[in-house]
């Protein structure tokens, strides 16, 4: 019996760790399978060596994905061609869905023997529902964070499988007295940790707020330590745009230690994104920023989004400010400086902050098992041409 054959797509660090996961998850499960793929620094970790640089994946917004449509049509098709040169039994496209898209489209129109499952799907509960025709017209199985989206796909047909918030399924504790030591922090000095992000554009749009918010409350809280910690396909990048930095923070270059810091930190300043839940998970109370394009921002206050709010944490709980969001006009050093020196002069409202970001997590925990584990069964269950049980 030939090995089941199975192809990985991961555009960004999120979908790169997402995919990595599940890859594992999916060789306890079965050692006939192979793999190959196209992502970043995660999958090559397991062996799964890209055919090329995805970094210029990493962008954002409408008028951004405009300026780079000309790679992402390039890498769309380079993707298809390496997907069907590879032969697999399935395609997983995690995440990334202007990308995704294009690849499905290519390879269900070259080779619409082989199995698609889209991984993480486009949120329809908040922009676009009209995405979930066009994805249930392309993939043959969906894998979705939230219950809530699956009303959406039933009317044309998609099957779904509810995986929960891979954030969530990590729930790896930091380890904060180790990190504290690790790097000479007293037990009582205070740590604010800055996460400027993993996309392009947001280190160039958000980063800079979130860094000069930092340098201020360096120079008005007595002993702050000031820890930054960018994404790992990001730390280059990060040094070129911010050569100076070091001189009054510290940045961390061991991806390993990221959730000790996150554990180990009093306060964080964090660009919006998956990395919000994972602070939630380790109980570090967080300020969020977050800027794109005016055209992108302009569409979807005007036409597409309908909360009112970007954090996940916020959206849960009834789309109310459970974490403090500075969002476009918003996002100024100043601002962020002015409520992170409030709470970490104010150990009580530190506090308060934990206490309702534990709320917020309660309504977001799945039943226990791991999104991975889940993924891996639905994932070998499509690529087997079998039922996905429930």
């Amino acid at each position: 019996m030939s090995a089941l054959r199975i192809f990985m797509v991961a555009g960004e660090a999120s979908g790169d760790l997402l995919a990595r996961e599940v890859v594992e998850a999916i060789r306890q499960r079965a050692d006939d399978v192979e793999f190959a793929g196209i992502g970043g620094r995660e999958l090559a970790s397991v062996g799964i060596n890209s055919p090329f640089d995805i970094s210029p994946l990493s962008v954002l917004g409408f008028a951004e994905g405009i300026k780079a449509y000309g790679t992402v049509v390039k890498l769309a098709d380079a993707a298809a061609d390496a997907i069907i040169a590879y032969k697999p039994d399935a395609v997983v496209l995690v995440d990334s869905w202007g990308f995704m898209l294009r690849v499905a489209q290519r390879v269900r129109a070259r080779a619409p023997e082989i199995k698609l499952i889209k991984l993480i799907g486009p949120q329809v509960w908040a922009t676009r529902p009209g995405r979930a025709k066009t994805l249930a017209a392309i993939v043959d199985h969906l894998l979705c964070m939230h219950d809530m989206e699956a009303p959406y796909y039933a009317p044309f047909g998609l099957p779904v499988t509810v995986i929960g918030n891979p954030a969530l399924s990590r729930n790896t504790p930091g380890d904060r007295d180790e990190f504290r030591i690790r790097h000479g922090i007293g037990p009582d000095e205070k740590v604010c940790l800055v996460l400027p992000g993993s996309r392009r554009s947001e280190l160039a749009k958000v980063a800079p707020a979130l860094i000069e918010a930092a340098r201020i409350i360096s120079q008005s809280v007595e002993g702050v330590r000031i820890i930054i910690s960018p994404a790992g396909n990001m730390a280059d990048l990060f040094d070129d745009a911010f050569p100076e930095v070091s001189h009054w923070a510290e940045v961390l270059r061991a991806p390993e230690e990221r959730y000790d810091a996150m554990a180990a930190a009093d306060l964080a300043l964090a660009c919006s994104g998956t990395v919000t839940s994972e602070l939630a998970m380790q109980d570090t109370p967080m300020i969020v920023a977050y800027r794109t394009g005016w055209l992108t921002w302009a569409l979807a206050r005007g036409l597409l989004y309908k909360k009112h709010h970007i954090t996940l944490l916020n959206i849960v709980s009834d789309d109310r400010e459970i974490v403090p969001e500075f969002v476009q006009t918003q996002q100024k050093p100043g601002l962020i400086a002015a409520k992170a020196i409030g709470w970490l002069e104010d150990p009580k409202l530190l506090e308060t902050q934990k206490v309702a970001q534990r709320e917020a997590l309660a309504r977001m925990q799945g039943d226990g098992h791991s999104s991975a584990d889940i993924s891996a069964d639905a994932i070998l269950s499509v690529a087997r041409g079998q039922a996905v049980l429930p």
